[in-house]
């Protein structure tokens, strides 16, 4: 979900009540990744083991009373994606992030982009770029596309973006981008808010 932030103070803790009040009852509940951009977008990406856990969960009542005080924090409508599509790498969303960049774009083929999510694939990745801790490659029902990646910090991503990649690799990134459709867009969390269960 995201969406343009009318009270960004407000937003902070309703996401805090909701950690504190709320994610203890949400049953298959895996974690959450939210936070601002630095021009006011929120974003909130939730996991769950299933969409049916994720649905039940929504419709419980202290949920849906939560969701009506937050969502007036909001400017409008979110944009709201119920994902099946995911595929992870690296470790995965990851609590232990200072730093999480979200990209979107949109595929132009999904099944041309099954290799290059794959755990050897992700290894290579984790040994040029060492400050990638991991993270999610979601694919929306309309053939859009977030690419969630959990970095140690954001000093260290910038860094690593200065390095060049080695040829190999760069050839299988690009390789990679030419199954996008449209130029991505970044999204930076610089103080994300990472929840899991406890």
């Amino acid at each position: 979900m995201q969406g343009r932030v009318r009270d960004p103070a407000g937003l902070r803790d309703a996401v805090n009540r909701w950690n504190r009040e709320l994610a203890p009852g949400s049953r298959g509940w895996l974690g959450t990744t939210a936070g601002l951009t630095d021009d006011g977008v929120f974003i909130w990406l939730e996991r769950f083991k299933s969409p049916r856990a994720a649905h039940r969960n929504e419709k419980r009542r202290a949920q849906r009373e939560w969701w009506e005080s937050t969502s007036a924090l909001l400017d409008g409508e979110p944009t709201v994606h119920d994902c099946t599509d995911i595929e992870s790498f690296g470790a995965g969303g990851s609590d232990s992030a200072e730093f999480v960049q979200l990209i979107q774009t949109r595929v132009r083929d999904r099944e041309a982009l099954r290799p290059f999510w794959t755990d050897d694939e992700g290894r290579a990745m984790a040994e040029a770029r060492p400050d990638t801790i991991g993270g999610l490659f979601i694919v929306h029902p309309d053939g859009g596309c977030t690419i969630a990646v959990y970095f140690t910090t954001e000093e260290d991503a910038r860094e690593g973006e200065r390095r060049p990649m080695p040829p190999d690799l760069k050839a299988w990134r690009d390789n990679e981008m030419s199954h996008y459709i449209e130029e991505p867009t970044f999204y930076d969390l610089r103080n994300p808010w990472l929840f899991s269960p406890r």
